[in-house]
Formats: C-alpha cells, structure tokens, sequence
C-alpha cells in the first residue's frame, strides 16, 4: 500500500508485476462473497488498488490504446492531447458519446482489470457495504480517478456505474456519512460523472435534492468543507447548464438561497467555494423562463 502511492515509476512497476492486480481483485472478491467487507487487508487491497487507478488513462504504454480502442483517424497534429488511450482532439471529446467501445474482455488479466467493470461492480458493493470509512474513501476514489480523463474509457467506465450497475444510491448514500474525506470524495466522483451528457438527467434525478441538502448554509470554515461545496457548485453547474428542468429541481429543493449566501462570501480564504457559487447563478440565470420563479 506504501509502495502503491511512490509516484509514477512505482505504479508502473506495480502495474506491470504479473498476477498482483489479479491477486488483489481474488482477495477482495472472496472477502465480499465471505461477507467480510470490513477486513483490515480488503481496506490495504482497495487502497493499492486506488492508488494504481491514478493517472491510468495518461500512464499507460501507448500500445494498450492501440489494441483497446480503434485508430483514429484525420486527426490534426495541432489538436492532438497527450493520453494513453489514443490520440484525442476536440472534435474527438465532442463526439464521444457516439464512439462505439470495444466489447470487454470476459476474462481480464493484471492491468486491464483496472477499468473492467467487474472491478466496478466491487467498488460499488463495497461502497454499499463495508462500514469502513479508508475502504470507503479508496473505493469512491478509484472510481473517481477512472472517471476523470476526457477520453472515451473514462466515459464507459461512467456509463457502467451509473446505468450499467445501478451505482448511484450507494454513492448517494455516502453523501451522508459522517466522515469529511468520503463525502468530499464521493462528491469529486459525481463531479466527474454528471460531465457526461448522456448521464446528467440520470444523476439529477437520484441526487441532486441531495447534494442540496449537503450545502452549507454558508461558506465553511475548514478546507475539507470548503472544496466539497466548491466541487457541489460545480456538479449542479454540470447538471444545470444545459436543462432547465434541472434547473427547477434545484429550485424545488430550496437550493437557491443557499448558492447565493455562499456566493457573496468575499473572503480569500474561501474563494474557490465562492467563486464555485457565482458561476452556477451566473449559469442558472440563463433560465430565462425561470427568471420569475428565481424572483418569487
């Protein structure tokens, strides 16, 4: 686990060690199916498992994007962005919803277990039901670190956890929680979903009343709570933008006097969090058919 989190020459040595991915998905896979989600070694296998989760799409060796995804072709040298899983450009990002994926592999072995959506499914039973706060914070934050590229895996793996496999009342679920750093993670994750279009209506439904309830009536005081209502701010933006019927349901929640108290916080300290508030009323605004509801 110490190991796990060296930097980038350590990962890939990690990544690369035959049967390690493989034996720390069999252990995790047998302690759930033992109904023991709470052991100390099921938390040390998820955290490694995390740890070898960051920075995927740009680590690994360009000849996993070549058998993984389809050439892309006619692409601009200029617009070419750096990324483990083929050449990318905007006209790329902008299109791939409807980039067809390659079919899984029904029996993955070491680094592609990494973004299968077995794995997947382990973190989501796992977040559903370990009580343990590190394996908790290790499985959100695996999945976080898969969702968070532009390119075309980082949307799959989205896909799956939210339409796939059901994923969003467990993530839900952790918004509640008491601990600061599983909540902060568990609103990064859905920061990085509620990016995608084709899912935001989805995610609106089963969570936005809730991401409402969880922000502050004020800008707050420690830095943990202060990112996490910045990364709120920011997921209702994602969800809002586009779709006015969002829009209201952020509405109905009573969410609006609690953006805008938190936006006229003019203190550095809390900046981000401000700053996070603004742009969604900036982009609530553009509602014009809402604009008498906001007044009333």
């Amino acid at each position: 686990r110490n190991m796990s989190s060296a930097g980038p020459e350590g990962r890939k040595k990690m990544r690369e060690c035959e049967g390690l991915i493989d034996s720390l998905v069999y252990y995790i896979q047998g302690a759930i199916a033992d109904h023991e989600p709470n052991d100390k070694a099921t938390e040390n296998c998820v955290c490694i498992l995390h740890n070898l989760s960051y920075q995927l799409e740009i680590e690994l060796p360009e000849s996993y994007a070549q058998s993984i995804y389809m050439q892309r072709r006619n692409i601009s040298n200029n617009d070419k962005t750096p990324g483990c899983f083929g050449t990318r450009s905007r006209k790329v990002k902008e299109k791939q919803q409807d980039t067809p994926l390659p079919e899984e592999k029904s029996n993955p072995k070491g680094v592609e277990s990494l973004w299968h959506s077995t794995l997947i499914r382990i973190y989501l039973s796992l977040i559903a039901k370990s009580t343990r706060n590190y394996t908790q914070e290790a499985s959100l934050g695996a999945l976080q670190n898969l969702t968070a590229g532009t390119g075309p895996m980082p949307f799959a793996v989205a896909r799956t956890v939210v339409q796939k496999a059901s994923g969003l009342p467990g993530i839900r679920a952790m918004l509640h929680v008491g601990h600061p750093a599983v909540r902060k993670t568990a609103v990064s994750l859905l920061r990085n979903l509620s990016r995608n279009p084709s899912l935001q209506n989805d995610i609106a439904r089963e969570v936005l009343p809730d991401l409402v309830s969880i922000l502050p009536e004020c800008v707050p005081g420690s830095d943990v709570a202060c990112e996490t209502t910045a990364s709120i701010c920011y997921t209702l933006f994602n969800l809002t933008q586009s779709s006015s019927h969002n829009a209201r349901l952020l509405l109905s929640a009573h969410g609006l006097p609690k953006v805008i108290a938190i936006s006229m916080n003019d203190s550095n300290m809390f900046s981000k969090a401000s700053k996070a508030a603004s742009v969604l009323l900036y982009s609530l605004w553009s509602h014009t058919d809402l604009h008498s509801a906001y007044k009333k």
